[in-house]
């Protein structure tokens, strides 16, 4: 086995994995609640993999009820090294056409009310997401849709909204008018709090619809998001095994391994002993050092 250890994240219409070999459901506790669902252990070629459905089997939790601080402490607890996200997308731009994959480089957070960080009074650290990805991953997972025979952009600006209605018109034309290309509801504050674990990420989206901006096309509605979910659900899972069984034999460092080094500001003397008992897995490392 190699060093690698991936976490994947499942989106909408993604459930499971088929292609893991010695799969295992394990639960996995974590003091900042209850993850989405137990997590999917087992391995693709050489590569250790960590499979967590965003949503929970069956699709039981809607976006604003996911608990990404759980899911990502989890995923941490359970030795991932890297995430590879997957997420449903509506596109705002007219060459991301349904049923094409695109690599997220940039976020735009529209969330409400979600909590976004793993720190605060006690432990204050400042983790830094001018660049919010790790751009090996993703150039590893744009090959990979390549390899499973799709088609896959790479670099977009995801607009996270709060959900989990979809937009109106005049909310989606405004999205465009920010720069946003694609729209959903769950990949913030997910990469923050990868960023925040020390876990590089990548966001693999999958374009469902064109939103609510385009006058000539139907607008977006459930039955069509389901019936393009089905089609890109599929490529998707080849889509990742591709991607597992293409990483190198070995994992280089890389410099979000060490996100946390220079982010934390609160002195050592007033450091809350409860809130470190919570970032053992997040940001134990630190603790061990001394």
């Amino acid at each position: 086995m190699s060093d690698w250890t991936i976490g994947i994240i499942g989106g909408s219409g993604l459930y499971a994995m088929d292609a893991l070999e010695d799969a295992q459901w394990i639960p996995v506790q974590s003091p900042w609640g209850v993850p989405s669902d137990d997590i999917l252990c087992g391995k693709i070629g050489h590569v250790r993999v960590r499979f967590l459905p965003r949503h929970g089997r069956g699709h039981r939790l809607a976006p604003s009820t996911v608990n990404a601080q759980a899911n990502i402490d989890a995923l941490k607890r359970a030795g991932c090294t890297d995430i590879l996200a997957a997420s449903a997308v509506g596109s705002l731009s007219e060459e991301l056409s349904p049923g094409r994959f695109v690599t997220i480089d940039q976020f735009i957070d529209n969330t409400r009310g979600r909590p976004s960080s793993f720190f605060g009074d006690g432990f204050v650290a400042h983790v830094s997401m001018a660049d919010p990805v790790c751009p090996r991953l993703s150039k590893y997972a744009a090959k990979a849709v390549a390899t499973a025979g799709g088609e896959c952009a790479q670099g977009a600006t995801y607009v996270a909204i709060e959900g989990p209605q979809f937009s109106t018109r005049a909310e989606s034309r405004l999205y465009r008018h920010w720069g946003a290309e694609v729209i959903g509801m769950t990949a913030m504050p997910e990469a923050r709090l990868a960023r925040e674990a020390e876990l590089p990420y990548a966001l693999l989206a999958m374009v469902t619809d064109y939103d609510s901006w385009k006058d000539d096309a139907a607008t977006v509605d459930v039955a069509q998001v389901v019936e393009q979910m089905r089609g890109n659900a599929k490529l998707a899972r080849k889509a990742i095994e591709a991607f597992c069984k293409g990483l190198p034999k070995k994992r280089s460092p890389s410099p979000i391994d060490h996100a946390l080094t220079d982010a934390v500001i609160t002195t050592p003397e007033r450091h809350d002993k409860a809130v470190l008992a919570k970032l053992d897995a997040v940001a134990g490392r630190l603790f061990r050092q001394g």
